[in-house]
């Protein structure tokens, strides 16, 4: 076998292998998700298996000084440093660079006159599972990263209770005044209706960096590209719903009792919204559940809890007391003349009480 064979197979060996380690421990580390850690670790190890033929050899024919391809001089580090990736990009990167080189090694592997020893369609199998693995891996970053936007003040835009405003210019306002996270609800609209504003609202959010969920309608989150989707006790199966969902999409679930949270958790759910905190203005006939029962739920699930239904400035810092990770409200900002300022008060009101959620 000649020295430069050697040279690419021991290069792509290390990048397959390099870009594996990172993706596992993302997977490891930040998602806490032993299946797909050990996944990777396992095709990493393979890769290793499937060389074993090889030795030392390969260690020994290395030259990384005078590879002419090395980067090299303060060029390359002064372009590497303008460039800010963020986790999902260096998933990427590296998923890219381990199949790209496992392609190289699979190609190689098939000449028959270098007598390797390598299997190529192990390697062939390797890319496949990278490929998949990937999409898993960014789709539960991503939803990691919306989860941990969950935070603050969360309106719930109830089309019916805006007596005619215009929606988008009352979803600006509470994007201005703060608000981390915008609901869609509208029950009696028909969806041709529903979807021009819901794809105004999406648009409007993404670009503000807000949260945009949709109430109910899985097809319009869907059609829409919303970032989640929220459904009730009564509306469809949770567990169902979650696999409709793609993986970066985040589902809530609104829960009255301890038995509905652990329920929903077990069924999928990225967050819970319990309530009715106190009465509710917006749906008078929710049943109060109080701020007992928020304490009781956040003890017992691990996933970001909403409070929901009645609250306003007076009585916020009751369920911020009692551990609520985000505040839903309606009425409270959208019933105001002032609708950004009455917005901003209301975090203000939060902030005071338990610093940012």
């Amino acid at each position: 076998m000649t020295l430069p064979h050697l040279r690419i197979i021991d290069a792509n060996l290390n990048r397959s292998s390099e870009g594996l380690r990172f993706l596992e421990d993302v997977a490891r580390f930040s998602l806490d998700d032993d299946v797909l850690s050990g996944q990777l670790k396992n095709l990493r190890h393979s890769l290793v298996e499937n060389a074993e033929s090889l030795g030392v050899a390969l260690v020994f024919q290395r030259d990384s000084e005078h590879d002419v391809g090395a980067c090299k001089g303060s060029v390359a580090s002064g372009s590497q440093e303008r460039t800010q990736p963020n986790l999902p990009a260096l998933i990427r990167a590296n998923a890219k660079r381990a199949t790209e080189s496992l392609r190289v090694l699979e190609e190689l592997s098939k000449l028959p006159e270098l007598s390797l020893g390598l299997d190529s369609a192990k390697f062939e199998q390797t890319r496949f599972n990278i490929y998949t693995l990937e999409q898993e891996l960014l789709g539960k970053v991503l939803r990691q990263d919306k989860l941990g936007r969950l935070l603050g003040l969360y309106v719930i835009l109830d089309v019916q209770s805006l007596a005619g405003r215009d929606v988008v210019k009352i979803a600006t306002q509470v994007i201005q005044g703060g608000a981390n996270v915008i609901q869609l609800r509208d029950k009696c609209s028909s969806k041709r209706e529903l979807f021009h504003i819901a794809q105004k609202l999406k648009d409007l959010c993404a670009d503000a960096g807000v949260l945009f969920i949709v109430n109910d309608y899985l097809d319009l989150a869907l059609l829409v590209n919303a970032d989640g989707l929220h459904l009730g006790q009564e509306d469809l199966p949770l567990a169902g719903t979650r696999r409709e969902l793609p993986l970066d999409k985040i589902i809530g679930c609104s829960v009255h009792t301890v038995p509905q949270a652990v329920q929903a958790q077990s069924c999928g759910a990225d967050y819970i919204a319990v309530g009715s905190m106190f009465a509710s203005a917006t749906k008078r006939s929710a049943a109060v559940v109080g701020v007992p029962v928020l304490r009781q739920v956040k003890r017992i699930v691990s996933f970001p809890v909403v409070a929901i239904g009645g609250i306003n400035e007076d009585n916020v810092h009751q369920v911020v007391s009692a551990g609520a990770d985000c505040i839903a409200v309606s009425k409270a900002v959208l019933a105001k003349d002032d609708v950004a300022r009455a917005t901003r008060q209301l975090i203000s009101q939060i902030d005071l009480t338990g610093g940012e959620l």
